[in-house]
């Protein structure tokens, strides 16, 4: 369990993600002068903390195993479909989900069907995985340095 906890490139990708994570809660108040403790266990929003975890893994596998090794190639992988995952399909999906809850508020008004409405925040914009992947990136050069 130990060697688990002390790898060093899994921490670092566990650090990006909980900055990302904690920087979205900040960045909420910051824009919308509100606290919102959600921000902290959000899918969406600035920066994509999916991104941050998985550039900072790729990075850290290309600090210590190389650029040319098979587990770099892998987790460069990894981590674009899943940055390409969270701003494509899951924005898709956050898209489609607005539409129809607005479409139900609209057709429905005072004869709702369902009370319960889609999860509207799931994805991210390009610029919001390009934040995380940099700041992923980042943080695996700073952990690893030290």
């Amino acid at each position: 369990m130990s060697d688990l906890f002390g790898n060093h490139i899994l921490q670092a990708s566990a650090l990006a993600w909980a900055i990302a994570q904690i920087s979205k809660f900040f960045i909420d108040l910051f824009w919308r002068r509100k606290i919102n403790f959600r921000a902290l266990t959000s899918m969406g929003g600035m920066p994509s903390s999916h991104s941050a975890a998985v550039s900072s893994l790729a990075t850290g596998i290309a600090l210590v195993d190389g650029m040319g090794s098979s587990i770099f190639a892998l987790a460069l992988w990894f981590a674009a479909v899943t940055m390409y995952d969270a701003a494509g399909i899951r924005r898709s999906a956050m898209i489609q989900a607005k539409i129809l809850n607005q479409m139900i508020d609209e057709l429905f008004q005072g004869h709702p069907i369902s009370d319960v409405k889609l999860r509207e925040l799931l994805g991210h914009t390009p610029i919001e995985v390009l934040a995380g992947m940099c700041l992923g990136i980042a943080v695996a050069y700073w952990w690893m340095a030290r």
